[in-house]
């Protein structure tokens, strides 16, 4: 020991400095014997595992393995792995306990909506009290022990940057516990860095024995260049989403991820982008969609009538209610439930919508006796919710609910390239609809692609159908469109919300007033009436509000002559002063 010390010193010495300074400027190690004895067991335990990956055994095996001897070293009651094949389905589940997997018993234990959530977000899970946490459904709390406070803990396991698994174990929180969730979050990452290699190297020595002599020697001669990039996945394709742009095609590989859980969506995005085709699509790419898709908008009823169209109600329940009607979490039930424009719902409904959402249980109106659905929410809103949520128009434990898989489904600006296509499916549904065959001219594509379309895809489909009725010849060229002709009205709109002078439609003159006057006196009486021929904003002829009192006082408050007097007519007379909130004198 002496010796050891010396040499240490000794060393010290030729670096320039003194130990006892060397010492002073280390951190503090933890003295405290219980943390020394649980790092030093975690210690152990990952390099046993070190060990067993290394192994040559069957994948299955190492992962069994593994579960079981996190249990030497972890607190815990249960844990689990569980990896994922490249259409998103389980392929292997180990549980401790569990030497191979595959068998329906250990899978149907599993909390699948929080193992789905881990994969589909790439983001850990730590939960002190499941019950309280928004993630687990009812069916999660059971499997996992709803008699006790359990929490829990997953964490994904990657490859190449790409959740592939997850990691979880859960336990039953005691006071006297000494172990500390975030620290066991580290270990478990660890752990789950450990596996996703030993599961890369599995999957590449597998597809490498599968490859021909002549293949595998060429690879092995280029190995050091060559990068094994995790594998693409397959285009999708929905009915009804039409394009091919990036912002389009990311959104279709998310909703192709997300449709495999059964988590809740949140689909937010401008009016007339999409967001029931992208509910729809959920729905139809989801192991349920041989069940029912059901669709209410929120926004279109009054609270009394949302809460029967929602929950049912029992005969007699109110002064109509001559029958017994189930809701549409009763007709969705197994299936998918859509509910558009949900940041219009009043406070007082989102406590009972919580509420269901929440227990996946309700009772009609007019009823005691509760019901219990199995029903699968998609959301819509074109609303900012955060700003709702700050100011106390929508609750925020509700927004949370919600908001678990957030989807932005993009703008038509967002996606220009879609345009063409967008137009011509639109035009060919006009032929067929009408008998007709008209066709676009290359010039008038050019109008669409420049267009801003602040009503998006609605917008688009209108514009058109307006343009093909209106079209005088065989083809719809650029001159057909109502922007050539500065009559688009959506355009103004756009200006409007940009802050830039907006599009107003002129006044409508009556012709026997321009016919009743000639040119010669039109103008002598421009020159001799400066009333006459003023301008303002609202037309091209519609006098400003100082000039509509002075020929008014001057006609002694009748409107019929101070718009003769200004070349209008009565009406936009009335207009401007009511617009203005200028009372007329009764003389």
């Amino acid at each position: 020991m002496h010796h050891n010390i010396s040499k240490s010193e000794q060393n010290a010495r030729d670096c320039g400095i003194s130990l006892p300074n060397a010492i002073k400027g280390c951190p503090k190690p933890d003295t405290n014997p219980a943390n020394v004895a649980l790092h030093e067991r975690a210690l152990t335990g990952i390099f046993e595992i070190s060990k067993v990956l290394a192994d040559a055994a069957r994948l299955e095996l190492k992962l069994a393995k593994v579960v079981d001897l996190l249990h030497s070293f972890v607190q815990m009651r249960h844990g689990i792995i569980a990896l994922c094949d490249a259409e998103g389905g389980l392929d292997i589940t180990v549980a401790s306990g569990c030497g191979t997997n595959g068998n329906e018993p250990s899978r149907s234990r599993l909390p699948r909506n929080a193992i789905d959530q881990i994969v589909t977000t790439d983001t850990p899970i730590l939960a002190e009290d499941i019950a309280m946490h928004p993630t687990f459904t009812a069916a999660d709390i059971e499997v996992l022990g709803a008699s006790d406070t359990v929490s829990f803990i997953g964490v994904p396991i990657r490859v190449d940057g790409n959740a592939i698994g997850a990691l979880t174990l859960d336990r039953v929180l005691e006071s006297r516990s000494s172990y500390r969730l975030d620290d066991d979050v580290r270990l478990l990452t660890m752990i789950a860095n450990m596996v996703g290699q030993t599961v890369k190297l599995h999957r590449f020595s597998a597809a490498d024995r599968e490859r021909t002599p002549e293949l595998e020697h060429r690879l092995q001669t280029k190995f050091s260049d060559v990068k094994h990039p995790a594998p693409r996945r397959k285009k999708v394709h929905v009915e009804g989403m039409i394009g091919d742009s990036p912002a389009i095609s990311a959104l279709l590989e998310k909703i192709a991820v997300v449709a495999k859980a059964k988590t809740t969506v949140l689909l937010r995005g401008e009016s007339g982008t999409g967001k029931e085709l992208a509910a729809k699509a959920i729905h139809e790419l989801s192991p349920r969609a041989k069940r029912p898709f059901v669709k209410l908008n929120c926004a279109a009823l009054p609270e009394t009538v949302l809460e029967s169209e929602l929950f049912g109600h029992e005969k007699g329940a109110f002064t109509s209610a001559f029958n017994s009607r189930k809701g549409r979490f009763e007709l969705a039930d197994k299936g998918t439930l859509f509910l558009d424009e949900i940041g219009e719902i009043s406070a007082s409904f989102q406590a009972k919508l919580l509420r269901v959402l929440q227990e996946q249980e309700f009772e009609r109106v007019g009823s005691n006796q509760t019901i219990k659905v199995d029903v699968r929410v998609i959301a819509a809103t074109n609303r900012n919710l955060e700003e709702a949520v700050a100011r106390n128009e929508f609750r925020a434990d509700l927004y949370y609910r919600i908001n678990v898989v957030p989807l932005l489904v993009p703008a038509l600006r967002q996606r220009r390239s879609d345009i063409p296509l967008l137009a011509a499916e639109f035009l060919k549904k006009f032929n067929d609809e009408n008998g007709c065959t008209l066709t676009f001219d290359p010039r008038a594509i050019e109008v669409l692609m420049k267009c801003e379309f602040p009503g998006n895809i609605r917008e688009l489909e209108n514009c058109v159908h307006r343009t093909a009725i209106l079209a005088e010849g065989l083809s719809i060229g650029r001159n057909d469109f109502a922007c050539s002709q500065g009559q688009c009205f959506a355009e103004a709109l756009w200006k409007c919300r940009s802050g830039k002078a907006a599009l107003q439609p002129p006044p409508i003159l009556p012709e026997s007033a321009n016919l009743a006057t000639p040119p010669d006196e039109a103008a002598s009486s421009a020159a001799t009436n400066p009333l006459a021929g003023a301008t303002h904003p609202i037309g091209a002829r519609t006098p400003d509000i100082e000039r509509v009192i002075a020929a008014m006082e001057r006609c002694g408050w009748v409107q019929a002559k101070a718009a003769r007097l200004l070349g209008l007519t009565p009406r936009q007379i009335g207009y401007v002063l009511r617009k203005y909130g200028v009372e007329i004198k009764r003389l």
